[in-house]
């Protein structure tokens, strides 16, 4: 092989090597067909001023579940689970101050651009929604106006 080809093969090579690698770049971290869900941080979800600009749409929950962190005062944070009616969709989540009956109100919803297309598939997720802490008393949590849990504080 003379010294012009084994350049060849090193330029060919390099191609490859940096094709491979931005390749990897654009693929996401976790393959289309996991079984887990994304757990979406806090503040993902909270509305937005441009969401006015949206279409609103509906989530589909598949399970609530109040948790108690260990403090003092006592915090609660509520996990939602289940699906976006797309990936296109961004899912809010607004959360009411108790009311005079200790009720607490969670709005949750999702809202998307009408002008993007988008494949139509559900989208699942797992949203993680902070509530703080709150003054003694038993208080309600209702989701979408559907009971979902009773607490003390």
């Amino acid at each position: 092989m003379t010294n012009s080809g084994g350049h060849n093969m090193k330029q060919i090579f390099f191609t490859l090597l940096v094709a491979a690698v931005a390749m990897t770049a654009c693929t996401p971290a976790t393959p289309a067909n996991q079984s887990e869900t994304p757990a979406l941080g806090a503040g993902d979800f909270t509305p937005k001023p441009g969401d006015s600009e949206l279409m609103r749409g509906t989530v589909f929950l598949d399970s609530t579940d109040l948790l108690t962190m260990e403090s003092y005062p006592l915090q609660f944070m509520l996990v939602l689970k289940g699906n976006l009616p797309n990936p296109c969709h961004a899912l809010r989540v607004a959360v009411s101050a108790p009311d005079a009956q200790n009720k607490i109100a969670l709005d949750v919803y999702s809202v998307t651009d009408p002008n993007t297309t988008c494949i139509q598939i559900l989208e699942p997720f797992e949203a993680n929604v902070p509530l703080g802490s709150f003054p003694e008393g038993k208080y309600t949590l209702w989701v979408n106006g559907e009971l979902v849990a009773e607490f003390d504080a």
